[in-house]
Protein backbone atom coordinates (compact mmCIF):
# COMPACT_ATOMS: atom_id res chain seq x y z
CA UNK A 1 0.00 0.00 0.00
CA UNK A 2 1.13 3.70 -0.86
CA UNK A 3 1.23 6.45 1.66
CA UNK A 4 -1.06 8.17 -0.51
CA UNK A 5 -3.12 4.68 -0.16
CA UNK A 6 -2.68 4.66 3.70
CA UNK A 7 -3.68 8.52 4.00
CA UNK A 8 -6.87 8.27 2.17
CA UNK A 9 -8.04 4.49 4.10
CA UNK A 10 -6.86 6.50 7.51
CA UNK A 11 -9.83 6.49 9.91
CA UNK A 12 -9.60 8.84 13.21
CA UNK A 13 -10.44 7.55 16.49
CA UNK A 14 -11.94 10.33 17.52
CA UNK A 15 -14.27 12.55 15.37
CA UNK A 16 -11.83 15.78 14.15
CA UNK A 17 -14.42 19.40 13.98
CA UNK A 18 -12.49 22.25 12.20
CA UNK A 19 -13.50 24.38 15.16
CA UNK A 20 -13.17 22.17 18.03
CA UNK A 21 -11.63 22.68 21.41
CA UNK A 22 -9.65 19.18 21.79
CA UNK A 23 -9.81 19.99 26.21
CA UNK A 24 -13.79 18.91 25.02
CA UNK A 25 -13.39 15.99 23.10
CA UNK A 26 -14.37 12.95 25.17
CA UNK A 27 -11.08 11.10 24.59
CA UNK A 28 -12.15 8.36 26.94
CA UNK A 29 -9.82 6.19 29.35
CA UNK A 30 -6.28 6.02 28.64
CA UNK A 31 -3.87 3.86 29.96
CA UNK A 32 -1.28 4.77 32.96
CA UNK A 33 1.70 6.49 32.30
CA UNK A 34 4.75 7.67 34.49
CA UNK A 35 4.38 10.55 36.31
CA UNK A 36 8.51 10.79 36.15
CA UNK A 37 9.92 13.73 35.61
CA UNK A 38 6.69 15.48 35.12
CA UNK A 39 5.68 15.61 38.33
CA UNK A 40 8.44 18.57 38.84
CA UNK A 41 7.05 20.04 36.44
CA UNK A 42 3.38 20.04 37.02
CA UNK A 43 2.98 19.14 40.97
CA UNK A 44 5.27 21.09 42.74
CA UNK A 45 3.64 22.49 45.73
CA UNK A 46 5.41 24.75 47.99
CA UNK A 47 3.08 24.37 50.58
CA UNK A 48 2.49 20.79 50.44
CA UNK A 49 4.78 19.82 52.97
CA UNK A 50 3.43 21.62 55.89
CA UNK A 51 0.57 19.62 56.54
CA UNK A 52 0.25 21.47 60.00
CA UNK A 53 1.45 25.29 60.60
CA UNK A 54 5.41 24.37 61.84
CA UNK A 55 4.65 26.29 64.75
CA UNK A 56 1.52 24.10 65.36
CA UNK A 57 0.98 22.57 69.04
CA UNK A 58 2.77 18.94 68.88
CA UNK A 59 3.94 19.33 65.10
CA UNK A 60 6.82 17.06 63.95
CA UNK A 61 8.63 16.77 60.76
CA UNK A 62 8.33 13.30 59.00
CA UNK A 63 11.03 12.01 56.69
CA UNK A 64 10.21 9.65 54.09
CA UNK A 65 13.75 8.05 52.30
CA UNK A 66 12.89 6.12 48.92
CA UNK A 67 15.36 3.86 47.20
CA UNK A 68 15.07 1.56 43.89
CA UNK A 69 15.61 -2.39 43.76
CA UNK A 70 19.34 -0.91 43.91
CA UNK A 71 19.20 0.85 47.11
CA UNK A 72 19.83 4.04 44.39
CA UNK A 73 18.40 6.88 46.26
CA UNK A 74 15.25 8.37 44.05
CA UNK A 75 16.11 11.67 43.88
CA UNK A 76 12.84 12.48 41.79
CA UNK A 77 10.22 11.04 43.52
CA UNK A 78 7.20 12.44 45.25
CA UNK A 79 5.32 11.40 48.17
CA UNK A 80 1.94 12.03 49.38
CA UNK A 81 0.27 11.86 52.81
CA UNK A 82 -3.37 11.19 53.98
CA UNK A 83 -3.96 11.02 57.89
CA UNK A 84 -6.37 11.99 60.29
CA UNK A 85 -5.95 14.62 62.73
CA UNK A 86 -4.04 14.27 66.25
CA UNK A 87 -7.77 13.45 67.34
CA UNK A 88 -8.62 10.64 65.15
CA UNK A 89 -10.98 12.76 63.56
CA UNK A 90 -11.47 14.13 59.86
CA UNK A 91 -13.35 17.91 59.60
CA UNK A 92 -15.12 16.87 56.72
CA UNK A 93 -18.29 15.05 55.48
CA UNK A 94 -17.32 11.85 54.76
CA UNK A 95 -16.45 11.33 58.28
CA UNK A 96 -19.13 8.91 59.53
CA UNK A 97 -18.65 10.40 62.72
CA UNK A 98 -19.33 13.72 61.40
CA UNK A 99 -17.16 16.94 60.35
CA UNK A 100 -15.27 18.58 63.31
CA UNK A 101 -12.69 21.16 63.41
CA UNK A 102 -9.21 20.11 62.78
CA UNK A 103 -6.72 19.85 66.00
CA UNK A 104 -4.49 21.59 66.02
CA UNK A 105 -6.14 24.44 64.16
CA UNK A 106 -4.47 24.91 60.96
CA UNK A 107 -4.47 21.10 60.29
CA UNK A 108 -5.41 19.80 56.90
CA UNK A 109 -4.74 16.23 56.12
CA UNK A 110 -3.21 15.99 52.91
CA UNK A 111 0.55 16.57 52.51
CA UNK A 112 3.22 16.23 48.97
CA UNK A 113 6.47 16.39 49.23
CA UNK A 114 9.62 16.12 46.55
CA UNK A 115 12.85 14.21 47.64
CA UNK A 116 16.19 15.59 47.35
CA UNK A 117 18.75 13.84 46.00
CA UNK A 118 19.22 11.41 48.65
CA UNK A 119 16.11 9.93 47.89
CA UNK A 120 14.23 11.92 51.29
CA UNK A 121 11.20 13.83 51.35
CA UNK A 122 9.93 15.68 54.59
CA UNK A 123 6.82 16.51 55.92
CA UNK A 124 5.44 18.52 58.48
CA UNK A 125 2.18 17.03 60.52
CA UNK A 126 1.71 15.97 63.55
CA UNK A 127 0.82 12.09 65.09
CA UNK A 128 -2.46 11.05 64.08
CA UNK A 129 -4.88 9.43 66.71
CA UNK A 130 -6.62 6.16 66.14
CA UNK A 131 -9.39 5.51 63.78
CA UNK A 132 -12.56 3.07 64.46
CA UNK A 133 -13.23 0.63 61.43
CA UNK A 134 -17.03 -0.10 60.59
CA UNK A 135 -16.24 -3.78 62.04
CA UNK A 136 -15.66 -2.05 65.86
CA UNK A 137 -12.37 -2.69 65.97
CA UNK A 138 -9.46 -0.04 66.27
CA UNK A 139 -6.52 1.14 63.80
CA UNK A 140 -3.61 2.06 65.36
CA UNK A 141 -2.75 5.13 64.68
CA UNK A 142 -0.96 5.71 60.64
CA UNK A 143 -0.33 7.79 57.78
CA UNK A 144 -1.55 6.79 54.40
CA UNK A 145 1.58 7.23 52.16
CA UNK A 146 1.77 7.31 48.32
CA UNK A 147 4.96 7.35 46.29
CA UNK A 148 5.46 8.59 42.52
CA UNK A 149 8.63 9.01 41.04
CA UNK A 150 10.20 7.51 36.98
CA UNK A 151 8.96 4.60 35.32
CA UNK A 152 6.33 3.98 37.63
CA UNK A 153 3.30 3.51 35.80
CA UNK A 154 0.93 3.94 39.43
CA UNK A 155 1.46 5.28 42.65
CA UNK A 156 2.38 3.04 45.22
CA UNK A 157 0.41 2.79 48.50
CA UNK A 158 1.41 1.98 51.83
CA UNK A 159 1.68 2.90 55.25
CA UNK A 160 3.42 4.51 58.13
CA UNK A 161 2.84 3.04 62.06
CA UNK A 162 4.48 4.52 64.65
CA UNK A 163 6.86 2.69 67.03
CA UNK A 164 5.66 4.56 70.47
CA UNK A 165 2.58 2.68 69.57
CA UNK A 166 2.58 -0.73 70.56
CA UNK A 167 -0.09 -1.99 71.99
CA UNK A 168 -2.25 0.07 69.24
CA UNK A 169 0.03 -1.78 66.66
CA UNK A 170 -0.70 -4.95 68.59
CA UNK A 171 -4.89 -4.57 67.88
CA UNK A 172 -4.45 -3.00 64.44
CA UNK A 173 -6.63 -5.30 61.69
CA UNK A 174 -4.21 -4.46 58.68
CA UNK A 175 -1.00 -5.36 60.97
CA UNK A 176 -2.26 -8.12 62.19
CA UNK A 177 -2.89 -9.58 58.72
CA UNK A 178 1.14 -9.09 58.05
CA UNK A 179 3.74 -11.23 59.22
CA UNK A 180 6.35 -10.09 61.87
CA UNK A 181 8.87 -9.13 59.24
CA UNK A 182 6.22 -7.34 57.25
CA UNK A 183 4.86 -5.21 60.06
CA UNK A 184 8.20 -4.51 61.19
CA UNK A 185 9.03 -2.81 57.68
CA UNK A 186 6.02 -0.38 58.61
CA UNK A 187 6.70 0.76 61.35
CA UNK A 188 8.73 4.09 61.33
CA UNK A 189 11.69 4.95 63.91
CA UNK A 190 12.01 7.72 66.24
CA UNK A 191 13.99 10.64 65.47
CA UNK A 192 14.75 13.82 67.60
CA UNK A 193 12.30 15.81 65.62
CA UNK A 194 9.35 13.53 65.52
CA UNK A 195 9.99 10.11 62.70
CA UNK A 196 11.80 8.46 59.51
CA UNK A 197 10.37 6.36 57.71
CA UNK A 198 12.10 3.89 54.83
CA UNK A 199 10.54 3.00 51.50
CA UNK A 200 12.05 -0.13 49.35
CA UNK A 201 10.42 -0.30 45.95
CA UNK A 202 11.93 -3.59 44.80
CA UNK A 203 13.61 -6.41 46.05
CA UNK A 204 13.80 -9.65 43.81
CA UNK A 205 14.24 -11.60 47.44
CA UNK A 206 10.02 -12.37 48.51
CA UNK A 207 12.01 -12.36 52.15
CA UNK A 208 13.94 -8.49 51.27
CA UNK A 209 13.65 -5.12 51.98
CA UNK A 210 10.64 -4.31 49.87
CA UNK A 211 7.92 -2.39 51.63
CA UNK A 212 4.17 -4.01 52.03
CA UNK A 213 2.73 -2.21 49.33
CA UNK A 214 -1.38 -2.32 49.49
CA UNK A 215 -3.49 -2.98 45.97
CA UNK A 216 -5.63 -0.15 44.40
Amino acid sequence: MTDAAAAVDFVPRYPIAADSNFTTVPFGQTPSQTVGPYLHIGLTWPDGPKVVPVAADGALIVTVRVVDGARTPVADAMIETWQADAAGRFDHSDDPRGPVPATPPGFRGFGRAMADSSGTAIVWTVKPGALPTANGQTEAPHIDLAIFGRGMLDRLVTRIYFPDELRANSLDPVLASLECRQREKLTARATPTGYHFDVVIQDADPNGDETPFFLL
